[in-house]
């Protein structure tokens, strides 16, 4: 009897304290002060006269993200007016369906999307940017409608664009700790996969794509109906049957199942090597469909294998083209081809052509992708300088005519925004930022078990201080503070990581800390 009711009391603490965090960690930051960032708000409401309003106008903008968003505070004006700008246009892009939240790529109707305007080319980007949010119910609710929404079916486009959706999934997993709902999902998920192995993969074990079905429309390496194994699918298909092991993994009478799945990554992992390599290049390329040669070009889809960790350290050497500026670094970004191609922006304009022209969605895939690489490789090709210099530079071109913006595709050289002026541009949610803050700049590095890493690619001699704050983060409040002096937050000079207000982690420099949740 003694046992039992010591059992219940234990119990009950337990789910009191756990309580006692979630309600704790969706009130309020730390640090910072939410009043101090209204002003961006107050004015990104100014810049317009809506007139596609979804499920949260302009009016209710900024108490939608006192309720959902990270806080983040820096030196350099234009960081922080751009974090907070593309959480507001994010917010534009939830919209109330008849049977949840969606997230939408354009806000004007597509003639090619599914149902409720919706369009699968970005979604990987929709869940890597939204698994910030304190609110789960946004995203709970697009993923159910893309896998189930058609009468208990995938809708109908899910796979009418590449995707790397599981992958997405598993790291959104990795930032809410909300296993019960990837479980429920992994049959889903599991199927999606077939299929893809059934629609694109050749006999060889090599994922095809045309490149406009890529999200990337009149490449130099391909073409509208060519069947080319590309490195961006191929990236993709790793990253997500990798997903759909590791969660495998967590039901010990799934272990056959998780060891087939880990088989077929590393034999994409494999066959990526053997076929998709340019030795004289040193860099992942296109195979071409008729001749079963390589493309001889350098796009920026060669960097996407990094954003899931797939290649071999021996790899790396791709990275050195990276901040060239003969090849892919260019003033206003970084360029989709290689800038010293025959044929680099011979395409025309402007109907949506990768042949060089800078993109935010592949952009933020390489930036992402390099992150990884700083972060789990050893290399000596790129540092955080160029990180932060690129980083700066896509921070640089969300601006058009004055004001902050974010839309399809700029030109490299003037950082003119290629459609601009139409009203389908305008708030293109096909991109990341605030991910690269968070996990790339700040260096939060989400994982699955109960220690918190943090390592920030900001060189030391860029700012005297930051702060991250209000992240929700395996349901507990995560803050994180650069303070050179000690100075400005006093809460002691160098790098802190708190949870929940408890300072867990601490070093003088900018150097990677870890700490226990």
């Amino acid at each position: 009897m003694m046992k039992n009711v010591i059992k219940y009391i234990t119990s009950l603490f337990v789910l009191c304290a756990f309580v006692g965090n979630i309600v704790h960690a969706q009130t309020k930051p730390f640090i910072l002060k939410q009043a101090n960032f209204k002003h961006y708000v107050d004015y990104f409401n100014t810049m317009e006269t809506p007139n596609i309003e979804q499920a949260i106008p302009n009016a209710q903008s900024w108490d939608w993200m006192k309720k959902n968003i990270p806080l983040f505070e820096c030196p350099q004006q234009n960081f922080e007016e751009i974090f907070y700008f593309r959480w507001w246009t994010l917010r534009k892009h939830i919209k109330k369906t008849d049977i949840g939240f969606a997230f939408t790529e354009f806000l004007v109707q597509r003639s090619y999307a599914d149902k409720y305007n919706l369009i699968s080319s970005g979604l990987g980007h929709h869940i890597y940017e939204s698994r910030w949010l304190h609110e789960n119910k946004y995203m709970d609710d697009n993923l159910h409608i893309w896998y189930r929404g058609n009468n208990g079916k995938p809708l109908n486009k899910l796979r009418f664009y590449s995707g790397w959706n599981e992958d997405a999934i598993w790291n959104r997993y990795l930032v809410n700790g909300d296993k019960k709902f990837v479980v429920d999902l992994l049959p889903d998920m599991e199927a999606n996969y077939a299929e893809w192995e059934k629609e694109r993969r050749n006999p060889d074990g090599l994922f095809w794509q045309y490149d406009v079905r890529d999200a990337m429309e009149e490449t130099i390496s391909g073409g509208r109906k060519e069947k080319n194994p590309r490195p961006s699918i191929n990236g993709y298909m790793y990253g997500n049957v990798k997903a759909i092991a590791e969660i495998s993994g967590w039901d010990p009478l799934r272990r056959l199942s998780q060891a087939i799945y880990l088989g077929k990554a590393d034999s994409i992992k494999n066959i990526l090597a053997s076929k998709l390599w340019n030795n004289e290049h040193n860099f992942f390329e296109v195979r071409k469909e008729h001749g079963d040669t390589l493309a001889n070009v350098k796009e920026e889809i060669g960097f996407i294998p990094w954003y899931f960790n797939m290649p071999d350290s021996n790899y790396s050497i791709a990275w050195k083209s990276l901040m060239d500026t003969k090849t892919f670094c260019a003033p206003f970004g970084i360029t989709t081809a290689d800038r010293s191609h025959p044929q680099f922006r011979t395409h025309g304009c402007c109907k949506c052509e990768w042949d060089g022209a800078v993109w935010p969605f592949a952009t933020s895939q390489t930036l992402t992708a390099m992150a990884n690489l700083l972060n789990n490789y050893k290399q000596d090709y790129v540092t955080d300088f160029d990180y932060f210099s690129l980083l700066n530079t896509y921070v640089e071109s969300q601006y058009y005519r004055g004001r902050p913006y974010i839309g399809e595709y700029l030109d490299e050289k003037t950082g003119f925004w290629l459609k601009g002026d139409e009203e389908r541009s305008r708030y293109y949610n096909h991109s990341t930022f605030n991910d690269l803050i968070i996990t790339g700049l700040v260096g939060l590095r989400p994982r699955a078990d109960n220690i918190i890493e943090v390592n920030p690619l900001l060189p030391d001699s860029k700012w005297e201080w930051f702060c991250l704050d209000n992240v929700l983060y395996h349901g507990k409040i995560i803050t994180i503070i650069w303070d050179k002096t000690g100075t400005k937050y006093k809460k002691g000079k160098g790098l802190s990581v708190l949870v929940n207000g408890k300072k867990v982690a601490a070093g003088e420099k900018l150097d990677k800390l870890t700490g226990k949740l």
